[in-house]
């Protein structure tokens, strides 16, 4: 019978896989249990961010904007990130109004999902929701101007009201491809060229033309665009024009209402009036 081949090398090691060296922490370390760092739904920015939230001091501000200071991910993708981490039970953020009338976002995290903290213990061992031991919390209240623009929905790209238009699609389409022309930085994949480019088409039917829309997007960019894709979808939907309206400047004066037809009440012929009565020739 051929003998079984080892696993490990001649030292022990395995022959694949991760080869750990630790280390014993004996300062600025923190604990992270499995349950997030191999957690089998979130993603891999999800894991990451929660690991980085667990390790920060109490009072330390988490919001999207002090998140996307310290790294390179846009505010978009951090925004979605917290979200996940507020959907799988890590994070937990409420509105609260104070007497004076500021509004602060308080933010939650929890180390172990399921345990809850009392207020006047935030920071401290918690007591359990679930069937095992507590754990350490970490509570930061950050202020914010009301309305609290963290907590706010993402609006969604605006597309176009009319039927579709194959021509008005394709200039759409152009005009994000070559964005590049204006500033490299702005070079968009395929992918993103399809997601954005009903937006542009709002943009076009609502009476901007292909040269405004490419201002609007290239104008005053940040030094360093982080991520070009979400930088366009932002000001596609928050920069959008209004819609148009016939009427002065339009090129359109509005249709003058109709007026019903009236019989003049001296010589019988038809005529538009507002009221029944006599006809100009007769009045």
């Amino acid at each position: 019978m051929r003998p079984r081949a080892s696993s490990r090398n001649a030292d022990g090691s395995p022959r694949y896989g991760v080869i750990h060296v630790n280390i014993r922490h004996t300062r600025r370390f923190t604990v992270v249990g499995n349950h997030l760092a191999q957690h089998s739904e979130m993603s891999l920015m999800g894991i990451g961010l929660g690991t980085h939230i667990q390790s920060l001091p109490t009072g330390t501000p988490i919001g999207i904007k002090d998140l996307a200071a310290r790294f390179p991910e846009s505010e978009y993708r951090i925004g979605r990130t917290l979200r996940e981490l507020e959907e799988h039970g890590y994070l937990e953020r409420t509105r609260h109004r104070l007497p004076g009338g500021q509004v602060i976002t308080r933010t939650v995290f929890y180390n172990r999902p399921g345990y809850a903290v009392p207020e006047e213990e935030t920071g401290r061992e918690a007591e359990p929701v679930g069937a095992e031991p507590g754990a350490a919390e970490a509570m930061a209240a950050e202020s914010e101007p009301p309305p609290v623009a963290a907590a706010t929905p993402l609006r969604p790209l605006p597309r176009p009201s009319g039927p579709a238009n194959a021509a008005r699609r394709a200039a759409a389409e152009q005009v994000l491809v070559r964005l590049r022309g204006v500033d490299p930085r702005l070079l968009l994949g395929e992918r993103d060229v399809e997601r954005l480019a009903p937006a542009v088409e709002a943009w076009l039917e609502r009476g901007a033309s292909p040269d405004a829309v490419t201002a609007a997007l290239t104008l005053h960019l940040p030094p360093r665009p982080r991520n070009p894709a979400g930088l366009i979808g932002y000001r596609l939907t928050h920069q959008i024009p209004p819609e148009r309206v016939a009427g002065p400047g339009t090129g359109r004066p509005p249709t003058p209402p109709v007026l019903p037809m009236q019989t003049c009440e001296r010589c019988d012929l038809a005529f538009r009036g507002a009221e029944p009565g006599c006809c100009k020739g007769c009045g």
